[in-house]
């Protein structure tokens, strides 16, 4: 599993580490990562031309080291300095002792130092950044953005908010992010994660320090085979669990067929429809158990799923919400949920929304919702009392008890495509159903998902039904993996 800590967290652990190893110990093991990786990066190391954007700090102190280590291979470095009087005292002397030459941000020559580098290193700001970055380095990274050099960011890049993934104004795009110790969290939460390019940890013995829990998990495949609902020799489609699926519309009937259908591949061993679009749930999935005598009424289940294509059947979402199951509520059924229905429940409740689904529950603009995903999922669950699946490029799972927020990052952008979401209620819902709990059921279907719609595509635009059929594809490559 893939974690991360916020900022504070991480200076803590460096500070108890720092008072057990020699001074210095853990910026020259940043700077040794940090040159390696720029070297992976260029292909070869002497006789490339390298230029270092340091503000202050640590964060320029990592980036001096690593240069000086460069130069000692024979490559040309050149450090650009946006506060000289601030600059980090032993990196600079290193890199001047190595043969490294030492330029004024404001001086002549910079842009022309920039356009003819092989690589160039961010170490303008480090992850106590806030705010957005000053006009000096805006400039800088203006220049750096038209001469299209390969850019590596150290820790992470400038101008995006390391806890939480937001960004101000103009930010740097790595190609590369080298970061130290442990990830961050807006190094795997969109929007910031875009701007990181390819993301590698570099170990710098923090480990033994940080806290459990992370604030942020990664699932991975290894992580998702174990949660995997696995049928014994005494299994029998009861005791896999049932899920009910109350969805679709005289308008929407493929709603609820996209939904059974993600259902039936989500591991529990029986699917109840209830709703108007049973002839084309059944039509399309023959073993489906239909029912058109509403939930009360549909026999026994382990889990709900309420609300893709349910219009304004308000009534339904209700009588779902009171049974003592688990309950996913997604598309319409977020809209006709009443909040104090939801927060009542004693039974885990699983809620699903997109930006702007959520940007309505929250009574704020889209936008808001899309700049700070990580403040917006934490709120939303911890104001319904329910488990809040956020969809997005980078998906967040946030439990109303707190803890470590879930990301997943499997998707592609072709899942973008109308009914993906049904697809991914109707599996994460079968979870449940199977046995998880809400985190683990909203996690693991964002995953399956997310790694079904890669499959199904390999590049090319996929529609819901192909996502649905790669489920099953995706299920053995992470338990084959």
């Amino acid at each position: 599993m893939r974690t991360a800590y916020g900022v504070e967290t991480v200076r803590a652990a460096e500070r108890e580490l720092m008072a057990r190893v020699p001074e210095g110990a853990l910026m020259q093991r940043a700077a040794a990562g940090l040159a390696v990786a720029c070297g992976q990066l260029m292909g070869r190391v002497y006789g490339s031309r390298v230029v270092l954007l340091i503000g202050s700090g640590d964060n320029g102190g990592d980036a001096l080291y690593a240069g000086a280590r460069l130069a000692r291979r024979g490559a040309g470095v050149t450090a650009v300095l946006l506060a000289p009087e601030r600059t980090h005292a032993g990196g600079l002397a290193a890199l001047r002792g190595a043969g490294g030459t030492v330029m004024d941000a404001r001086g002549d020559g910079v842009e022309r130092a920039i356009r003819r580098a092989d690589l160039v290193v961010d170490g303008i700001v480090g992850i106590g950044g806030r705010g957005g970055l000053r006009d000096d380095a805006v400039a800088l990274v203006e220049v750096v953005r038209e001469a299209r050099v390969a850019v590596v960011a150290v820790d992470l890049p400038s101008g995006v908010d390391a806890d939480s993934g937001e960004v101000r104004g103009v930010a740097v795009r790595a190609d590369l992010t080298v970061t130290f110790g442990t990830h961050k969290p807006g190094l795997l939460i969109d929007p910031a994660r875009e701007y990181a390019g390819t993301v590698r940890l570099v170990d710098i013995g923090l480990g033994e320090v940080l806290p459990e829990p992370a604030e942020l998990e990664a699932l991975q495949h290894a992580d998702v085979a174990r949660l995997l609902p696995v049928p014994g020799v005494e299994s029998d489609k009861y005791r896999r669990g049932v899920v009910g699926i109350a969805a679709g519309s005289a308008r929407y009937p493929g709603a609820a067929v996209l939904a059974v259908a993600g259902a039936l591949r989500g591991g529990a061993g029986a699917v109840r429809y209830v709703g108007p679009a049973a002839d084309a749930v059944i039509a399309r999935f023959p073993e489906v158990l239909v029912s058109d005598q509403g939930p009360h009424k549909a026999g026994r289940v382990q889990a709900w799923v309420v609300g893709p294509g349910a219009g304004d059947d308000a009534a339904t979402v209700a009588e779902v919400l009171e049974a003592d199951v688990p309950v996913l509520i997604d598309a319409d059924g977020l809209r006709l949920a009443d909040r104090e229905a939801v927060r009542g429940r004693t039974a885990p409740t699983l809620m699903t929304p997109h930006a702007g689904e959520a940007a309505a529950l929250l009574g704020v603009g889209r936008g808001e919702v899309e700049g700070a995903r990580l403040s917006a999922v934490r709120e939303l669950a911890a104001r319904y009392g329910a488990t809040v699946l956020l969809k997005g490029s980078t998906t967040l799972v946030a439990d109303p008890a707190g803890g470590a927020v879930r990301v997943n990052a499997t998707g592609t952008g072709w899942l973008a495509t109308a009914g993906s979401g049904d697809v991914l209620s109707g599996l994460s819902g079968s979870l449940l159903a199977a046995g998880l709990s809400a985190l683990d059921a909203g996690s693991v279907g964002a995953y399956l998902h997310g790694l079904a719609g890669r499959l199904a595509s390999e590049g090319a635009p996929v529609g819901a039904h192909d996502v649905a059929e790669g489920v099953g594809r995706a299920w053995r490559d992470v338990r084959g993996g």
